[in-house]
């Protein structure tokens, strides 16, 4: 889970389609009322602004059958939707002038579409949004306060009605309510896909604790029963190996033998940790300083040295209740999996930030191969991998002590393009009185 931004994900692709669904809705709401009103007042239905409102129906018709044509072959979604959000800008002040410019009621449309583009662009996208607006409007006014435009309904020279205070003060307080109205939005739109995730994250998360917690059992009972007759085999190895000639061919394969259950060992142990974490000696730690701790100590080492640029951005200070050998065999093994992927040259970056003071959010991105979709059920799984070597425990022993802190764990994935691993922990921003 990276930094919450508006980007090309599923979310902005159904986004759009909402857009494209209300722009056609409100066509056919402004078509209608048109005509209605006109019943109401028994006005004719060809006379200005009302010809002017149904072209801007049947124009807006049209844009939304043309966007939802193009939508699956947009690449860039979120240009895609600026385009779009931009344009409906342009057709707001459009029925602005038409329906009375200075004078007119429709000016609340701003408002609405900032909203709109809030719930899909953020609050960057919303400011965005809400400057073309307030231009467009200030433009609109100048223009008719000047004598370059005429509205179509039928009130006299805006320069003679109204004073020029009255017509900035206007300008000035449309202009004002559209970045009120976009700041607003855009915070609750972040919260609210804030909340999105976290949801996502909990639910995935208690799915996987439930299915690990059958398998730790089982991996506890297996590595006890295998770890003490390795202890045995280890030991008579090496009495024998001390009574055999050094350099032959048996104390060669006495060698082998010693390495393997050495390496035999190390698994069991990674079984175990991995089945039943020990209580490390919880204390708050800088998370900060301890990454950059890590980091420094990875790039230094021959899986990382001249040939992966490891990049940290950081906030400070950011505190955790964690036992720190534990929390650096977390991110030892995240970084040694993130280079793994990564292959021959890559980057890594690393970022930390807080959310409400509450809750700590560290990522590590990646720019490897990906995570294919078939396997990103069984990625904390123990015992699964998809590398040639390896046990497949490091992830389960991730999600195993991060959940032990009771933390969450979450990952995002694009083959080909990398993969974002996401730790959320209880953290704060000072030390405890």
């Amino acid at each position: 889970m990276k930094p919450i931004t508006a980007t090309d994900t599923p979310d902005i692709v159904r986004g759009l389609r909402w857009l494209i669904v209300f722009r056609a809705v409100f066509a056919m709401v402004l078509t209608l009322s048109s005509v209605i009103y006109c019943t109401v007042e028994k006005l004719s239905y060809v006379q200005q602004p009302f010809v002017a409102l149904y072209c801007i129906s049947g124009l807006l018709i049209c844009l939304s059958i043309g966007y939802a044509a193009v939508l699956p072959w947009i690449r860039t979604k979120m240009l895609f939707a600026y385009v779009q959000l931009i344009a409906d800008s342009f057709i707001i002040t459009l029925i602005v002038y038409v329906t009375g410019s200075f004078e007119s009621i429709t000016t609340f449309l701003y408002l609405v579409g900032i909203i709109g583009s809030s719930m899909l662009l953020l609050r960057k996208g919303s400011m965005v949004i809400a400057a073309c607006c307030s231009t467009e409007y200030a433009v609109l006014i100048c223009l008719e306060y000047y004598g370059f435009l005429r509205p179509l309904t039928g009130h006299g020279d805006l320069a003679f009605l109204v004073d020029f205070p009255q017509v900035a003060y206007r300008v000035v307080i449309i202009a004002a309510a559209c970045f009120a109205v976009a700041l607003l939005s855009g915070v609750l739109a972040l919260q609210a896909k804030r909340a999105r995730l976290d949801l996502r994250v909990v639910e995935g998360h208690l799915k996987r604790v439930e299915r690990m917690a059958a398998m730790g059992e089982m991996v506890a009972g297996m590595a006890h029963e295998i770890k003490n007759p390795l202890a045995s085999i280890s030991g008579a190895i090496q009495l024998m190996a001390e009574k055999t000639e050094p350099g032959s061919q048996n104390q060669r394969l006495m060698q082998i033998v010693l390495r393997e259950t050495r390496r035999l060992s190390a698994i069991v142990t990674d079984f175990l940790l991995f089945a039943k974490p020990k209580g490390g000696m919880v204390q708050d730690i800088r998370l900060d300083l301890a990454i950059d701790e890590v980091v420094e100590l990875f790039r230094r080492d021959p899986l990382c040295a001249g040939r992966i640029q490891v990049s940290t951005r950081l906030d400070s200070p950011v505190w955790v209740a964690m036992d720190p050998g534990h929390f650096k065999q977390v991110l030892w093994n995240l970084l040694k999996n993130s280079v793994e992927a990564i292959g021959d040259t890559g980057e890594i970056m690393i970022r930390l930030s807080m959310f409400r003071g509450e809750r700590a959010y560290l990522t590590v991105e990646d720019t490897g191969c990906g995570i294919s979709v078939d396997d990103r059920g069984g990625v904390f799984d123990p015992f699964f991998t998809t590398k040639p070597s390896g046990s497949g425990l490091g992830l389960s022993i991730v999600h195993k002590l991060i959940d032990s802190y009771d933390g969450m764990v979450d990952f995002e994935s694009r083959p080909g393009k990398g993969t974002v691993f996401t730790l959320i922990l209880k953290g704060h921003s000072s030390t405890k009185s």
